[in-house]
């Protein structure tokens, strides 16, 4: 085992606190400025108006912060928890943790879904949330320790600096003998010199005797992390079973969890196969309804995607079982086994690689112009190890690309590399600059709304047109979805809440091919009731991937098919089973419609969340080029004649172009109308007093907001 240094800086006993119900009711807070190691009660009134997870966090986040808190203020407190149903063994994807920030991306609150086991381990060791603030002034670990009951703030030198390195000597050092007892956050290189460092959630994987990695990717809270000197956070814990929770009725509680467990295995075979490909299924689904982004979301579809899906990777990936929480039987957490990377300091040795799932494939395969496994693989590998988003890099990279092959920038600036679509290795070397914070790497780092600024000020570029390529929207980079055909999804980015993540509302196939909201009202209310029952994921501490990924035979007969009707009833019923709460499928509901509006209320005390930050680069709307546009001449032609009367024939594709921006625009604008007056904001995309008042999230402190911001 390798030897380590750790200086113990603080150290307290403290006794754990029973869960209830899935609850401890305490919270832990650590200040690295002062070293502080505090834990306090969770009242009553916050539990049962913000649930946990995402709630729990957003509230404390809250009252650390003031309007003007940057990035990297110390005051900008990491919160994790992971809810009252977290941490139930053998319930499909129920480990997750959910993180939160202020964004070096966005200025505003991020949140990130996550699994590994940390954050059932926490919660067993007594918190159900914990708050990080402060900045320390070397090196720190804080360690969790849930069998000794010990809390410890430690200083470190002289640790491996990448994430793969660092969390397994933590893991074999915090526990010799039971390794599985540990999970380790960590960071890496990359978020200590881009925007968007990621964080590294562990978990113990006794089959292969190894430690593996999810990760909380989303907004650039590793890198919040990083600038903090963290250089990891530590839970300990032993056994776990379906008692840990000590839910209200166990019997209902196993009987829930035995049934969707039980469709799972029977029907994953059948659907998806995700226990087998993961969310590399998604590969070809996409590509042939013309949603896979190609060349940074120019076209929808490429002929070579097939040796990027599920074809090819079933085959790459190490046979096992893939579940990052324990009993999941979902399992889509796979990973490449001896694998040797052709670049960078492991070019030849033998590594794991945790993944690619779809957004890596997408992002830093098909979006970059790269269509070869290998590199995306080891795209995947060193985003992990340098704690780097994989979506972030894919989506910032293409757009760097399409400014290249447009000569926005030259190889003069990109230090001589030449970064056209498709030049994998250029790619590759330009994340090695990432980690490094050198060279050309260090700007495009910095995100594709910086960039922006840069490329224009120091290079001469055009910022019209790269306002309408590059894709982020709130600062935050796209996730890996075509959405020019879907006005829908065009919502379900522009209007999330935290930039453009699907974790909010996935509505393309809805929209686009089944043509089930053909109206705006119809939107606007899918684009109220998918937000509110996907957030409420986030407060539970639940992975979403069972609700609709893997569906019961009988579903495409239920009146409302996407709703998952058989697994919204067995939510409620585990909701009810563990917190004793008696639940409805509407009640689930109305829990997260208080948690969103006042994680929406939160972006305006940043200065955020009005009408004018729900906009998207007009590429998410439509074509932006005549490229483009003549890539999908037929489709475009029809709609111009059919569903906007013009008459084309005198017009050239430029003309074309021009005529169809306007019009999409319009409906963008129309939709923005619609979904605000459903979900009871007013036309400036703010919640109404009566609205706040309504959810009973009428605090003082937000009715103060809403004031300075002409709400009464």
């Amino acid at each position: 085992m390798v030897q380590i240094d750790l200086k113990e800086i603080k150290s307290i006993s403290y006794e754990r606190a029973e869960i209830k119900k899935g609850y401890t009711d305490k919270s832990l807070r650590i200040n690295l400025d002062t070293t502080d190691i505090i834990i306090n009660p969770i009242q009553e009134k916050i539990k049962q108006k913000f649930i946990g997870g995402k709630g729990y966090d957003l509230w404390l986040m809250w009252n650390a912060v003031s309007g003007s808190t940057k990035w990297n203020d110390p005051e900008n407190a990491i919160c994790i928890s992971s809810g009252p149903l977290g941490g139930t063994p053998g319930y499909p994807g129920g480990g997750k943790s959910i993180v939160t920030a202020i964004s070096p991306l966005t200025g505003s609150p991020i949140d990130s879904n996550v699994g590994g086991y940390f954050g059932p381990y926490k919660k067993f060791s007594g918190f159900d949330v914990i708050q990080v603030d402060g900045k320390a002034k070397k090196d720190t670990i804080i360690f969790i320790d849930g069998i000794e009951n010990k809390i410890k703030i430690l200083e470190t030198n002289d640790l491996p600096t990448d994430s793969y390195e660092l969390s397994d000597v933590l893991t074999r050092h915090f526990d010799v003998d039971k390794p599985v007892n540990v999970s380790v956050v960590t960071a890496g290189p990359g978020a200590v010199h881009t925007n968007f460092g990621c964080l590294n959630f562990s978990w113990w994987d006794a089959g292969r005797k190894r430690v593996r990695y999810k990760q909380a990717g989303r907004g650039g809270i590793g890198t919040v992390f990083a600038d903090k000197k963290i250089k990891a956070i530590v839970a300990r814990f032993g056994a776990i079973s379906m008692k840990s929770n000590n839910p209200a009725d166990l019997d209902a509680l196993k009987l829930v969890t035995k049934s969707h467990s039980k469709e799972i295995r029977e029907l994953d075979p059948k659907q998806n196969r995700m226990s087998l490909v993961g969310t590399t299924h998604l590969v070809p689904i996409m590509n042939d309804h013309d949603c896979l982004p190609v060349h940074n979301f120019k076209f929808g579809s490429h002929p070579e995607s097939r040796v990027i899906g599920e074809e090819v990777y079933e085959h790459i990936f190490d046979k096992g079982f893939d579940g990052c929480w324990k009993g999941c039987t979902v399992a889509c957490s796979h990973g490449v086994k001896d694998f040797s990377p052709f670049t960078g300091p492991y070019s030849g040795k033998k590594v794991f690689v945790d993944g690619p799932e779809y957004e890596t494939v997408a992002g830093c395969g098909s979006s970059l112009g790269i269509f070869d496994a290998h590199t995306i693989i080891e795209i995947n590998f060193y985003c992990d190890a340098y704690g780097l988003d994989t979506i972030s890099v894919g989506t910032s990279l293409a757009f760097v690309m399409e400014c290249f092959e447009n000569n926005q920038i030259t190889i003069d600036h990109t230090g001589g590399l030449d970064l056209s679509f498709g030049n994998r290795f250029n790619a590759l070397e330009i994340i090695h600059q990432m980690a490094r914070g050198k060279g050309f790497g260090a700007i495009v780092g910095k995100g594709i709304r910086q960039m922006k600024k840069i490329f224009a000020k120091d290079f001469g570029a055009d910022i019209a047109f790269m306002q309408d390529i590059g894709m982020e929207s709130k600062g935050l980079e796209f996730s890996e979805y075509m959405t020019k055909e879907s006005l829908a999804q065009q919502g379900g980015y522009g209007l999330a809440l935290k930039g453009p993540q699907h974790d909010e509302a996935w509505l393309i196939f809805l929209d686009m091919v089944h043509n089930f909201m053909p109206t705006f009202e119809d939107k606007a209310e899918a684009l109220h009731w998918f937000p509110m029952f996907r957030t409420w994921f986030g407060l539970c501490g639940l992975c979403k991937l069972p609700w609709n990924d893997i569906i019961p035979e009988d579903n495409k007969d239920t009146s409302e098919p996407a709703k998952v009707a058989k697994h919204l009833g067995w939510y409620a019923d585990f909701f009810s089973a563990v917190t004793g709460r008696q639940s409805t499928p509407e009640d689930l509901l109305s829990m997260s419609e208080a948690v969103y509006n006042f994680q929406r209320i939160f972006n305006l005390k940043m200065g955020f969340g009005t009408r004018e930050h729900d906009t998207l680069p007009y590429r998410a709307v439509g074509p932006v080029t005549i490229e483009e546009y003549e890539s999908r001449e037929q489709r475009y032609d029809e709609q111009l004649k059919e569903k906007y009367s013009f008459d084309i024939s005198n017009m050239d594709s430029k003309e074309k172009v021009a005529v169809l921006r306007q019009k999409r625009e319009e409906q963008y604008e129309l939709l923005k109308d619609a979904v605000y007056k459903r979900r009871g904001w007013n036309n400036r995309g703010i919640p109404t007093v009566a609205t706040v008042k309504r959810l009973g999230i009428d605090f003082p402190e937000v009715m103060e907001v809403l004031k300075k911001n002409g709400v009464v």
